[in-house]
């Protein structure tokens, strides 16, 4: 098939993307929330909602620093700044004139645990994953042997979480706990993707265990490849509905997880097949075959 075909500039097109996801997260770096840094959150419900704009103009004047505003249900803005001290709340609630319905304070200590705790919780997703793969294809053994396929899929994860997120970076969004949870959809999506195509592979070797692996692949691929993409853009379609009629709160999230599922998509076609491939070729060109 074409995809299998072409390997090279799929792989050259998903290594310049992610070089440039490198460069985005260098040059911009992320914009952490109060999640992750500490500082305050507060809060506000009002009877009828001002306009966002405006009342991000009036909480400008507060000269708090960086800021953000959220809308929150039909009536309430969450406002998330720096630690605040106690004359400083006392101006922003006289400047949101509103009902406050909560205001909590996170400290740098409590943010940098939230933090750690966000990136283990990836970590430890995509190696449940590998895992799981590499269990799914043990009785796979040649032409490629089990945990290749479980490494295809790392890659394949790589892809998909690091394209999004510099994306993301480069766009200023800000980086907070419902951005892990849109990577941790991403991997989950992607991943059964992957394995739906990975799965087809071991059934065509399972039928025709004489036929050139390459070959197998490629009728793989061409066999889900309408499948993956109807489904996807099925998905699309919801979350593009979700970005453009949603509310301002689920935009950042919604882009992300389009971002996201164009690249798994991608990478589960065009990235994780392929590299069965490539695995294949460098095994065979190996001077000691029994050690792959």
């Amino acid at each position: 098939m074409t995809v299998i075909k072409y390997k090279k500039i799929w792989y050259a097109l998903s290594m310049l993307l992610i070089a440039a996801s490198f460069w985005a997260i260098h040059k911009y770096s992320f914009n952490l929330s109060t999640d992750f840094k500490g500082g305050t959150i507060t809060e506000v419900s009002y009877t009828k909602r001002p306009e966002k704009d405006l009342l991000e103009s009036n909480i400008k004047k507060l000269n708090l620093g960086g800021f953000s505003l959220r809308p929150s249900g039909e009536k309430n803005y969450i406002v998330r700044t720096k630690e605040l001290s106690p004359e400083q709340i006392k101006e922003l609630k006289e400047i949101l004139e509103g009902n406050i319905e909560r205001q909590n304070t996170i400290g740098p200590v409590a943010g940098a645990e939230l933090q750690s705790k966000a990136v283990k919780a990836i970590m430890v997703v995509v190696l449940m994953i590998v895992l799981f793969v590499t269990f799914a294809f043990r009785k796979v053994s040649k032409p490629v042997a089990s945990w290749k396929y479980g490494l295809a899929t790392i890659i394949a994860l790589a892809h998909d979480v690091i394209i999004p997120t510099g994306i993301f970076v480069f766009l200023g969004h800000e980086v907070d706990l419902l951005f892990v949870t849109g990577l941790l959809a991403i991997l989950g999506y992607s991943v059964h993707d992957t394995i739906v195509v990975f799965d087809r592979v071991r059934e065509n070797l399972r039928i025709n265990e004489d036929k050139e692996f390459e070959a197998t692949v490629g009728k793989s691929v061409s066999q889900t490849f309408t499948r993956s993409i109807n489904t996807s853009v099925t998905i699309l379609i919801m979350l593009l509905a979700l970005y453009i009629f949603g509310s301002s709160a689920t935009q950042a999230f919604s882009l992300l997880l389009i971002i996201g599922l164009i690249a798994g998509t991608y990478s589960s076609i065009f990235i994780a097949s392929p590299l069965l491939v490539t695995f294949y070729k460098l095994q065979k060109n190996r001077p000691h075959p029994a050690l792959s």
